[in-house]
């Protein structure tokens, strides 16, 4: 137990270590970046806005950490000839690796119950705060048993949007009703339409009816129907995604209740529960990085190039990661089943490291 609880603090100062450089680096270059695109706003705003987007770029590069601090352990192992030892004490150097696993996976099952919360609200905020210094305002869209409603805003007034359901991009609404209120919050005119098409700066209605609610005598009387009408809009399909809540702006705990509360009204969960299961499948995921971090980088530095070896380790670790984020677009179109397209390639990686383990040390 010793030996392992030596292990398991090496590799998480390395973590730590690695893990700080990054958050420190990733900070600075989005403050000078962000100082470019808001030269006109305080340095405190700036400022916020850089802490806010600190957790999700964070969050978004861990399995890289995680990858280069067991290349980092290893080396240094390596270099001092510690692992020598542990072999010639009669111990397995893959027994070496239980304690480097076991502490991925306890940051894995931190970053997904407690860092992700974390996350999903800061970028939520990140991205609010984005939309009204650009002067985008916020699109509220909310999700309910009766279909969607949407708000958008001009100088001109507010207009409510009411879908029965919508396409699963959310750029083609059906079953449309658009009622315009004028700035003083009178009611102006009420919008009737089979369908609307989202195109740039403008809403597409098919089917239309419209009836002017300005007039004092009874609006039906007055209605005029159209097959087409543009309406125009400041709105786009992303701040519609936005407003309507991306997987990564939604806390882990309340993904099941949100998923349910979609498929109730009718609308596509699939991007929203393959994000979920690819948070479940995530400390999976990191174990499977350490063990195949460690199987090239292990050995004693005389008997192999360190160089070639910590490159092969880093380029295999990014190209599981792009396999697995490849698996999570053919999951959201619907070209596989999402527990296959979540799980598969941390399994597969998770054995390929087994095997490539076994051969490097049993030969």
């Amino acid at each position: 137990m010793i030996l392992y609880g030596y292990f398991a603090r090496k590799f998480f100062w390395s973590f730590a270590l690695i893990f700080s450089i990054f958050l420190v680096l990733l900070a600075l270059i989005d403050l000078v970046d962000k100082l470019q695109d808001f030269p006109n706003l305080p340095f405190g705003s700036v400022l916020e806005i850089v802490l806010l987007n600190v957790p999700s770029d964070n969050y978004e590069i861990l399995p890289l950490v995680v990858v280069l601090a067991t290349v980092a352990l290893f080396i240094r192992l390596a270099r001092s000839s510690e692992l020598v030892v542990v072999r010639a004490a009669g111990r397995s150097a893959l027994r070496t690796l239980l304690a480097p696993v076991a502490v991925a996976a306890l940051i894995g099952l931190i970053s997904v119950t407690m860092l992700n919360p974390i996350v999903a609200a800061s970028a939520k905020r990140y991205n609010d705060l984005i939309n009204s210094h650009v002067g985008g305002g916020a699109a509220i869209l909310v999700i309910a048993a009766e279909g969607l409603w949407l708000r958008q805003g001009s100088p001109e007034g507010q207009t409510v949007i009411h879908a029965e359901r919508a396409s699963s991009d959310l750029s083609v609404l059906f079953d449309t009703t658009f009622l315009d209120f004028a700035p003083n919050g009178e009611p102006a005119k009420r919008v009737k339409a089979a369908a609307a098409r989202l195109t740039k700066g403008e809403w597409m209605l098919y089917d239309v009816k419209v009836w002017d609610l300005t007039r004092g005598d009874n609006p039906e009387a007055h209605a005029t129907e159209a097959d087409q009408m543009r309406l125009t809009s400041a709105l786009t399909q992303d701040r519609i995604v936005d407003s309507f809540g991306r997987p990564e702006y939604i806390p882990i705990w309340d993904l099941p209740e949100f998923i349910g509360q979609l498929e109730q009204a009718g609308f596509s969960a699939r991007r929203y529960a393959m994000w979920y299961q690819m948070e479940l499948a995530r400390p999976l995921f990191l174990m499977a990085l350490v063990m195949i971090s460690a199987a090239f980088t292990m050995r004693h530095a005389r008997l192999s190039n360190t160089g070639l070896s910590v490159l092969s380790a880093v380029l295999l670790g990014f190209g599981l990661h792009y396999i697995r984020n490849f698996a999570q677009i053919l999951g959201e179109n619907g070209e596989i089943p999402i527990h296959l397209a979540a799980w598969a390639p941390p399994v597969a990686s998770f054995l390929l490291a087994t095997g490539i383990l076994l051969h490097m040390e049993d030969g």
